[in-house]
């Protein structure tokens, strides 16, 4: 049984009503980080547009329900990608494309009005659509990732353009049909086709706006804003998942307490700002000198603790060494710090007995003239 096309076409617009809707709210509490939305949410009211502009032919002139119709539904398409670029931190050049849609729009106004041929249009109208699916698959392919709001995009795609490709070899086989509004199995089989990616592409946009969302409280939740370090709670998990680890294969980290020396004098002199300057400064050096696995994180205020997996005190004592030297440059915003030491002494181990010892080595560090390691 065939379905009445302009019923599917109004299907279609109502699920892009819907979409806009969802997409622009999500623009409008989405943190300003999540870009792309914006154009997710442009590109359904534009195929909305056209939807109804589609529905209402032999009503409105052909201007209206084919070339401008056939080219609002370009233009979404090309938004959606752009939106796509935009979200994934790539540039949002228009120039190809205005090319692109200034000379679809000329072609569709000589296939409807000099050369008033549908399996030409639908022909061309197919061709463009998959040249842009293309451009996007390649795209997300190279900078989308693996995860699964991505992969069902891509999917969506795929198949789309499946659909696009058996469209044009029913063309060149001459069983195009001879309207869109002809209730026929390969109508249904089109629009359908197009009613399902409509939506389809609407959900990839929210799933993969949601999932950055996600990710950035995740990011937020664990490391300082200031100084992208990790902030006490995800460090001391991480310190903790260290010591768990030393009991099972009995080769224990060392933590390190490093405090900026003489720091209230560096706010009082300089404002907070250049405090703060500062802070990020240190935190910029002291990773270049750490290994990858360790670990440096804000422990309170000036105060920061660093983890040295696998690191017994003399390895640990050569990275503090590395520390002081990278803050000692000459730097406008170098200073100068305090590290308590202390290293794991067996499977009795406990996170509190180290940190202790740490904090006491650090004492002794501020006790014997600052900027200088102690071992506790």
């Amino acid at each position: 049984m065939n379905l009445d096309p302009r019923s599917m076409i109004a299907m279609a617009g109502f699920m892009s009503a819907v979409m806009a809707i969802v997409l622009l709210f999500m623009r409008r509490y989405y943190p300003p980080s999540i870009r792309g939305v914006g154009a997710w949410a442009l590109a359904p009211l534009l195929w909305l547009v056209s939807t109804v502009l589609f529905g209402v032919r032999d009503l409105v002139p052909d201007w209206l329900s084919l070339v401008l119709a056939n080219q609002l539904l370009v233009l979404g398409t090309v938004t959606y990608y752009m939106g796509t670029r935009s979200f994934m931190g790539q540039p949002t050049t228009w120039r190809t494309w205005n090319w692109l849609m200034a000379g679809t729009m000329l072609v569709f106004i000589v296939l409807t009005y000099w050369v008033p041929d549908y399996a030409l249009r639908v022909g061309f109208f197919t061709v463009v659509m998959g040249v842009i699916y293309l451009a996007q698959m390649r795209f997300m392919l190279r900078h989308g990732g693996r995860n699964f709001p991505v992969r069902l995009v891509e999917v969506v795609l795929c198949l789309h353009m499946m659909v696009l490709a058996l469209r044009l070899a029913t063309i060149a086989t001459g069983h195009a049909g001879t309207d869109l509004m002809e209730p026929s199995l390969l109508q249904t089989l089109y629009i359908g086709a197009y009613v399902i990616t409509v939506l389809m592409l609407s959900i990839g946009a929210v799933l993969m706006a949601t999932d950055r969302l996600r990710t950035e409280l995740e990011y937020l939740a664990t490391y300082d804003s200031l100084t992208q370090t990790l902030n006490r709670r995800a460090l001391l998990q991480r310190c903790e998942d260290e010591l768990e680890r030393a009991q099972r294969y009995g080769n224990g980290p060392s933590i390190m307490m490093v405090d900026l020396d003489n720091f209230k004098a560096v706010n009082d002199s300089g404002g907070h700002q250049h405090g703060d300057a500062v802070l990020v400064h240190f935190a910029e050096c002291t990773r270049q000198v750490l290994r990858r696995a360790d670990r440096l994180g804000r422990y309170g205020g000036e105060e920061f603790l660093v983890l040295l997996p696998d690191a017994n005190s003399a390895a640990a004592a050569a990275v503090a060494q590395r520390i002081h030297a990278a803050l000692a440059i000459g730097h406008a915003l170098d200073c100068q710090v305090s590290i308590g030491l202390t290293s794991w002494t067996g499977p009795h181990e406990t996170l509190d007995a180290m940190l202790s010892r740490a904090d006491a080595a650090l004492y002794c560090a501020k006790h014997e003239g600052r900027n200088r390691t102690c071992i506790a």
